[in-house]
């Protein structure tokens, strides 16, 4: 068990385990978590972490059943109930679920202050407080949302008119209006760059210190635990194989499962270097604008990148970097500038039309693959629009690392790196020279990133493909670029080789950059922990070894 301090309230949590009918999900655990500290429970997708926050919830899926008894500020719920009144109880006032994409938990039909409005109405009805006048609940959003230093405009705002920062401190907004003595905080900012991920952990942190909360914090990403968690788990296949204070187990992991964790995790300090004998530009995009209404994304960025050369374009959420992606794949229209691949320019309004030389790999496979179509139908169909044949499927596959039998598989019998691998593999069937890789991997594991990256980096040296990988993750640039282009408001700012620009960032906006992203970064134990330590019982394999067939995602 998890023991932070011996107060009685708080969250205590005993017995919880999760089942369905292939089998366990989760095995018997215990969490005790006191208010005003945090709990971490990290580890891959499938370790059970965010079932364990769903089964605290009554959350869980259909088919999915719990069992345990959890104790929130001294009242107890059997894990186990299946009644609908009794979960709607211990939702709001007792315990919270911050999901990682707000959209999920925000109507993107309704305003933000009538959201956060509606949390603040539901909490005085279920504890049967007098009602609220209208000015009332309006002083108390604008409050809410002062708490999480947005300004009172964003009432009259749609989650779709912010930025992403700003719509998880909306769901924060409206997590706290309902007064929780828990706080579940499940991959809360995984899809944030290193700066705006910062904020909105620290503003976790300060709200649950002055709110005397009790949170518990699931993530994938070690770096955002460090100095934001009292307590860590480590999860791995519905079991606990590793527990302690945060900077015992960073610093001193004792089992092999954690360190292959935090090896696997990327660091700024592993720059590549540039290419040693560059030749003449590929791709070349030049004075690239694009306008949307009355609002400049893009403002005459140029970049190019050479054969066997990977350029990575980085900055914030809402820096451009997509947009310009965008307009040199031709899926946007550009107002001014013009692309030139192999010396030839590419001719204007070819919105929709990608170059067969020229592809695109998405951040989320599963929203690009045909759900109904298995692996070997959608590389066909990929193969059949360039004249190739599908008896080049097994040949795609072995590529990048699948087994040829995974040409039988349907998208939702995949992993997120599986799924990801069949998407470079569909990109690869044209045989193109330029890959463009938007936030390609931004959403995967450490471990499952990492041979992603890999794959990524094998396929430029063996194929020679010239790739512009974007993305906010200044360590994932450091695994893998030879140079890099640094975007702010959509003007490039900056520009070098990442082993430059990591070292000797020369613009403020891109050492503000570094910064947040080496606060936030893991670093590497030197020793393993002495022994004593107690810990759960663990099993004995290490993560990241891939068979043929990329098992370990």
């Amino acid at each position: 068990m998890s023991r932070l301090s011996p107060t009685p309230l708080g969250v205590v949590v005993h017995g919880l385990t999760v089942s369905s009918a292939a089998g366990a999900l989760v095995e018997p655990l215990d969490l005790v978590i006191p208010p005003g500290r945090t709990l971490a429970i990290i580890g891959e997708s499938g370790s059970g972490k965010s079932m364990t926050a769903r089964a605290i919830t009554g959350l869980l899926p259909r088919g999915v059943t719990a069992a345990g008894t959890a104790v929130i500020d001294g009242e107890s719920t059997d894990l186990a109930e299946q009644d609908p009144a009794v979960w709607s109880r211990v939702r709001g006032r007792r315990a919270v679920l911050l999901l990682q994409d707000p959209f999920t938990s925000l109507s993107p039909v309704i305003r933000c202050g009538r959201q956060i409005g509606a949390t603040i109405v539901a909490r005085h009805r279920a504890t049967g407080e007098p009602p609220l006048s209208r000015g009332e609940v309006d002083a108390e959003i604008a409050r809410r949302l002062d708490e999480v230093r947005l300004p009172a405009s964003v009432t009259r705002r749609f989650p779709s008119e912010l930025s992403g920062g700003m719509r998880q401190r909306v769901a924060i907004a409206a997590a706290l209006a309902a007064e929780p003595r828990l706080l579940i905080a499940d991959e809360p900012t995984t899809a944030l760059d290193a700066s705006t991920q910062g904020g909105v952990l620290d503003l976790l942190r300060e709200l649950q210190q002055k709110h005397e909360m009790s949170v518990l914090l699931i993530s994938h990403d070690l770096g955002i635990i460090g100095g934001r968690a009292d307590e860590v788990l480590v999860m791995r296949k519905g079991q606990i194989v590793e527990q302690g204070t945060v900077e015992r187990v960073l610093g001193a992991p004792s089992h092999p499962y954690t360190r292959a964790l935090i090896e696997a995790n990327p660091s700024l300090d592993d720059a590549s270097p540039p290419l040693a004998h560059p030749g003449a530009a590929l791709l070349s995009a030049t004075g690239m604008t694009k306008r949307f209404g009355r609002a400049t994304a893009l403002h005459d960025a140029s970049v190019d990148v050479r054969a066997g050369e990977i350029v990575a374009i980085v900055g914030e959420s809402g820096s451009g970097k997509s947009t310009l992606a965008r307009c040199i794949a031709g899926l946007e229209h550009p107002d001014a500038g013009s692309v030139t691949l192999d010396g030839l320019t590419l001719p204007p309004g070819r919105r929709g039309r990608t170059p067969q030389q020229m592809q695109i790999v998405f951040q989320d496979p599963y929203s690009t693959l045909n759900p109904v179509f298995t692996v070997g139908q959608a590389l066909t169909e990929a193969l059949a629009a360039s004249g190739r044949s599908a008896d080049e499927v097994p040949e795609l596959l072995r590529l990048v690392d699948l087994d040829p039998s995974f040409a039988a598989r349907r998208p939702s019998q995949l992993s997120g790196g599986q799924r990801q691998r069949v998407a470079i593999a569909r990109a690869l069937a044209p045989q193109p020279r330029v890959l463009i890789c938007d936030e390609s991997v931004s959403a995967l594991d450490v471990s499952v990133q990492a041979q992603v990256l890999e794959l990524l980096a094998r396929l430029r040296d063996e194929l020679g493909l010239a790739m512009l990988f974007i993305t906010h993750d200044l360590a994932v640039v450091a695994r893998i670029a030879n140079r890099m282009v640094v975007l702010r408001g959509g003007e490039i700012v900056e520009r070098g080789t990442a082993e430059q620009v990591m070292r000797e960032p020369a613009h403020p906006y891109t050492r503000m950059l570094v910064e947040a992203a080496r606060e936030d970064s893991v670093h590497r134990p030197t020793a393993a922990a002495p022994t004593g330590l107690a810990a759960a019982p663990a099993t004995t394999d290490t993560p990241g070894t891939p068979n043929a067939q990329g098992a370990t995602e």
